[in-house]
C-alpha cells in the first residue's frame, strides 16, 4: 500500500492515473456514440496537461544524457498530435508517466531503509538515578557513565559495559558472528544488540550518537548515496534506435520532399516494444519469483542479475545456518565420546548458556532422548562456567583459562584451534574440549562450483564480521578462496565499491551489518526476513533462505532478460522493416499506425511468456535432510 501511495503521490503517478481515466472516459464516450469531438476532449486534456510537461522534461534532460527510448516516445507524442491521433498520444503519455512513477517509487527505498533503522532503534531507556531508582529518559539524552537497565528482550540503547547481571545478547545482525554472546560483569555490549532472558545493568561508554548502531546508520546513508545507477534496457537499446529512426524519417522527407513521409516513419517507429514489452517481461518475472517465495523489491535487479560476474557472500545465516553446532570433541586420556556427551548433556539441560543447545542436540542425536543422568548441586556462576554432580561425579564446563587453574596439569589441555570452545573437567581431571562452529548449509560447495559454468560468475568472495579462524574454516569447506574476515559494515561497503569498479556485483546477506553493502551492490539479496532494515536495503528477498531459491532467482533474471530482448529487438526489427517501407512511400501514416499496433501486440505476447514456466527453473539440486537441517555432527 505504501508503494502504491508513493506511486500516486508523485507527479508522474498522477499523470499516469489521469491517463487511465482519460482513456477510459474517451472509450466509453465512443461506445456510447458520442461525437468525435467529444471523444477526443479527455484525450486532448491529458495530452496537454500531462504530456507537455513530460515532453519538456525529456527535452531539458537531453543535453545531460544519451538519447533513449523516452526521447523517441516524446517525438512520437508530438507526431501523434500532428496526425490527430490523440488516443495514441494518450497511450504513450501513460507508458512514459507510469514508468517514471515506478522509478520514483523505487528511489524512495532509501528513505524507507533509514526509517526501518530508526524504527528498530529504541527511543527510551531505563536510566538509574540517585537512590538506585530507574526513570525513563530519551536515548539521545544518555551520557557516558550513566547506568542503564536493559530488560529481557529489549534492544540495547547504547554501547556500554555490563556492571551487574549475567545473561546473553544476540549481536549477530551487528557483528556477523553467529552466536548469542554470554554477558557478565565487565563484558562489552553494543547498541542494537537484543538482550536475552535476563536483565542486565550496563554503564554507557558512548552516547547514542557515537554508538555502533548510529555508525551503521551513517554507513547505510553513505551506501544509499552510492547506490548504482542503472541505465534501463529500454534506454540502452533506444539510444541507437532513436538516432536510426530520426535519420530514416529525415531521409524519407528529403527524398520525397513530403513531410508526411517523416510522420509515417515516426508512427511506425513508436517504441512501444521497448516501453511496454520490457515492463511486461519484468512484471512476469516478478510474478514468477513470487511463486518461489522470492520478493522482488527493485525490478532493476532482474536486469542486472544476468550481467553479474562477482558474488559476495556474508557467512552467518547465508552460507551457514546461523547457529552453533558441536563439531569436535577432543578427548582427554581415559574418557570416551559417549561418556563426555552424556555428562555434558545432562548438565546443559539446565543451562541458559548460548552453547547449551548445541551440546544437547549432539547428545540427543548420538545417545537418544533418554541419555540424561541424575544431576545434583548444579551452579552456573557468571564467568565461572557450569558445575554440577552428575551420577556421583563432579563435572565442570568452563573456559580454557578457568580450566587451566582448576587442574593439576594444564598442559593436558590441547592447543587452541580458533573455534569457539568449552573445556570439561571431571573429578579434577581434564576430560575433553568441546568445539563449536557454524556449519555450512547442505550443498553449499556444490552451489559455489555451479555458479561459474552455469551463471558466468568469475569470482566468489566470502566477507564476514566473524573471526578469521571461523571464516577460514567455512571457506575451506565450501571452496571459496577470496576471504575477508572481521569485516565491519564500513569494510563491507568499501569492498563492494571497490569490486563495482571491475564489474557488476551481487551481495548476499541477512543482517543489519550487511545492509550498507546490499544497498551499494548492483544486486543486493537478503536471505530471510529477520530484519526490516535488511529487507528494505535489498533489491530482492529470498524468504525461505535456500540456495536452490537463490539459483532460481538467477535463472529468472536470465529468462526475463532473454525474453525481454527477444520482444524488444524483434519488435524493433519489424518496426525497421516498416520504416523502410514508409521511407519508400509504401506505408501511409494510418496504415503505419495499424502495423505498429500489430507489432506491439506480438512483442507483448512474447514478453508475457516469461511467466509461462511449468517446472522450477533452478538446475542446482541437492538432497537435504528434512526441513533443510544440517547433516549430523561428525565424530572425532
Amino acid at each position: 500500500m505504501s508503494r502504491f501511495r508513493e506511486f500516486v503521490q508523485s507527479r508522474q503517478g498522477m499523470i499516469a492515473l489521469g491517463s487511465v481515466v482519460a482513456i477510459a472516459v474517451s472509450l466509453g464516450l465512443d461506445v456510447a456514440g458520442a461525437s468525435p469531438t467529444a471523444v477526443q476532449i479527455p484525450l486532448v486534456v491529458i495530452v496537454v496537461v500531462g504530456g507537455v510537461p513530460l515532453v519538456w522534461d525529456i527535452v531539458r534532460d537531453l543535453i545531460a544524457r544519451t538519447p533513449g527510448a523516452d526521447l523517441l516516445a516524446a517525438i512520437a507524442i508530438v507526431t501523434a498530435v500532428l496526425l490527430d491521433e490523440w488516443l495514441v498520444a494518450a497511450i504513450i503519455v501513460l507508458m512514459l508517466s507510469g514508468g517514471e512513477a515506478l522509478e520514483h517509487a523505487a528511489t524512495a527505498r532509501a528513505s524507507r531503509v533509514l526509517e526501518a533503522l530508526a524504527k528498530r532503534a529504541p527511543t527510551m531507556a531505563h536510566v538509574f538515578t540517585e537512590g538506585d531508582q530507574t526513570t525513563e529518559v530519551n536515548v539521545a539524552d544518555i551520557q557516558v557513565g550513566d547506568r542503564i537497565l536493559v530488560l529481557p528482550h529489549e534492544v540495547c540503547p547504547v554501547d556500554g559495559q555490563v556492571v551487574s547481571g549475567h545473561g546473553s545478547m544476540d549481536e549477530s545482525y551487528l557483528t556477523g558472528e553467529p552466536y548469542v554472546i554470554s554477558k557478565s560483569v565487565g563484558s562489552r555490549v553494543l547498541s542494537g544488540a537484543i538482550n536475552g532472558e535476563n536483565a542486565l545493568v550496563i554503564e554507557a561508554t558512548h552516547t547514542a550518537a557515537d554508538s555502533r548502531y548510529a555508525q551503521i546508520v551513517g554507513v547505510l546513508a553513505e551506501a544509499e548515496e552510492n547506490r548504482p545507477k542503472m541505465r534501463r534496457m529500454a534506454d540502452r537499446i533506444g539510444a541507437w534506435y532513436t538516432v536510426l529512426a530520426l535519420a530514416m524519417g529525415i531521409l524519407g522527407w528529403l527524398v520525397s520532399s513530403d513531410p508526411e513521409r517523416f510522420l509515417s516513419v515516426m508512427v511506425i517507429a513508436t517504441p512501444c516494444p521497448l516501453l511496454i514489452a520490457v515492463p511486461v517481461a519484468i512484471v512476469g518475472a516478478i510474478s514468477l519469483a513470487a511463486r518461489s517465495a522470492i520478493i522482488i523489491k527493485d525490478p532493476g535487479v532482474l536486469e542486472r542479475i544476468p550481467a553479474t560476474t562477482t558474488m559476495m557472500f556474508d557467512k552467518t545465516g547465508t552460507l551457514t545456518y546461523g547457529r552453533p553446532r558441536l563439531t569436535e570433541v577432543d578427548l582427554g586420556p581415559g574418557f570416551t565420546r559417549e561418556e563426555v556427551l552424556r555428562l555434558a548433556g545432562s548438565m546443559e539441560r539446565y543451562s541458559r548458556h548460548p552453547l547449551a543447545g548445541a551440546v544437547l542436540d549432539a547428545a540427543r542425536t548420538e545417545l537418544g532422548e533418554d541419555f540424561a543422568e541424575h544431576v545434583e548441586q548444579l551452579a552456573e556462576k557468571p564467568g565461572a562456567g557450569l558445575t554440577a554432580t552428575v551420577a556421583g561425579r563432579r563435572v565442570q564446563i568452563t573456559s580454557r583459562s578457568k580450566a587451566a587453574d582448576a587442574i593439576d596439569d594444564p598442559s593436558a589441555i590441547p592447543p587452541e584451534v580458533g573455534a569457539m570452545e568449552s573445556v570439561m573437567i571431571v573429578d579434577g581431571r581434564y576430560a575433553a574440549t568441546l568445539r563449536f562452529r557454524d556449519e555450512p548449509r547442505v550443498g553449499t560447495s556444490q552451489f559455489i562450483d555451479h555458479l561459474g559454468p552455469r551463471h558466468g560468475v568469475t569470482r566468489t568472495m566470502l566477507i564476514s564480521g566473524d573471526t578469521s579462524s571461523e571464516v577460514a574454516y567455512l571457506a575451506e569447506r565450501v571452496g571459496i578462496a577470496d576471504v575477508h574476515a572481521g569485516a565491519s559494515p564500513e569494510r563491507k561497503l568499501e569492498l563492494v565499491l571497490e569490486e563495482r569498479q571491475k564489474g557488476p556485483v551481487l551481495f548476499l546477506g541477512d543482517g543489519i551489518n550487511d545492509a550498507p553493502a546490499m544497498a551499494a551492490a548492483d544486486v543486493g539479496i537478503a536471505f530471510g526476513q529477520e530484519s526490516d532494515v535488511t529487507t528494505e536495503a535489498a533489491g530482492a528477498v529470498i524468504l525461505d533462505s535456500s540456495l536452490e531459491r537463490l539459483d532460481e532467482l538467477l535463472h529468472i533474471g536470465e529468462r526475463m532478460r532473454r525474453i525481454a530482448l527477444q520482444s524488444a529487438i524483434g519488435g524493433i526489427v519489424l518496426s525497421m522493416i516498416g520504416m523502410v517501407l514508409a521511407v519508400m512511400g509504401m506505408l501511409p501514416p494510418l496504415v503505419g499506425a495499424a502495423a505498429q499496433e500489430a507489432i506491439d501486440l506480438l512483442a507483448i505476447l512474447n514478453a508475457a511468456r516469461v511467466v509461462a514456466v511449468r517446472r522450477p527453473l533452478a538446475d542446482f539440486h541437492h538432497h537435504p535432510l528434512p526441513a533443510e537441517e544440517p547433516e549430523p555432527a561428525p565424530s572425532f
